[in-house]
């Protein structure tokens, strides 16, 4: 791992400390270039650490400090997510798949972060869960389902239909409509389904609500 520390980032807020990590790509032609935008003081953007397509990991912000990547949004129903979370950068311009050296580069830097900061897997989302109507990174060609073999992730199976709205409120996504919501839900848990919301989408909500859901404000519809 080699670092390029970025200036910017702050304090955490209010005494939070991680317990998400934000996964992201950077939708740029290359690494030396989102690098220089993640450093460049004039941008106001960066990330805790960047991962080349060929597994270079660098850091650029303290894990212990709040990195300036995760823009407006939420998770469980709390906002500030810069202040309660790592953010992950892989290059990729949003069009490709992610190599293998990436994402094996990935797992392991995911293995010492959920380890150092007591992350529960849940904890792993993407930059298009906590902001759907704006964000779409990782994007589809991601593998959730990889990661979460590993227990780096979460991944449903089917349960009884529930409330489909409600059930992705509970698990964590933020208030939106529900087209905004099966587009970022299918991006991440069923990326080749089309069309309007079926009762598959309703199964696995289903379950990442009772397998993984929040109690509190958050589960209302």
């Amino acid at each position: 791992m080699t670092a390029f520390p970025s200036p910017n980032f702050g304090e955490r807020r209010g005494g939070l400390r991680p317990s998400l990590v934000v996964i992201h790509y950077t939708a740029m032609a290359s690494c030396a270039e989102a690098r220089a935008r993640l450093c460049d003081p004039g941008a106001e953007v960066s990330a805790h650490w960047l991962i080349d397509r060929d597994g270079r990991t660098e850091q650029l912000v303290d894990e212990a400090l709040r990195a300036w990547h995760a823009g407006a949004g939420e998770w469980a129903g709390q906002g500030d997510v810069n202040s309660r979370s790592i953010g992950v950068e892989l290059q990729n311009t949003g069009t490709e798949p992610f190599p293998e050296p990436q994402i094996a580069a990935l797992e392991r830097l995911l293995l010492g972060i959920l380890d150092r900061w007591d992350i529960r897997p849940q904890g792993v989302i993407g930059h298009s869960d906590m902001a759907p109507a704006r964000k779409a990174d990782p994007g589809p060609r991601f593998d959730w389902h990889r990661l979460a073999l590993q227990g780096l992730s979460v991944w449903p199976a089917a349960a009884a239909p529930g409330v489909f709205r409600a059930d992705l409120r509970r698990f964590g996504y933020p208030l939106a409509d529900d087209a905004t919501l099966l587009a970022a839900f299918r991006r991440r848990f069923r990326p080749s389904a089309t069309g309007p919301q079926e009762a598959t989408d309703a199964a696995l909500a289903a379950d990442l609500a009772a397998r993984f859901g929040i109690d509190g404000p958050a589960v209302q519809a």
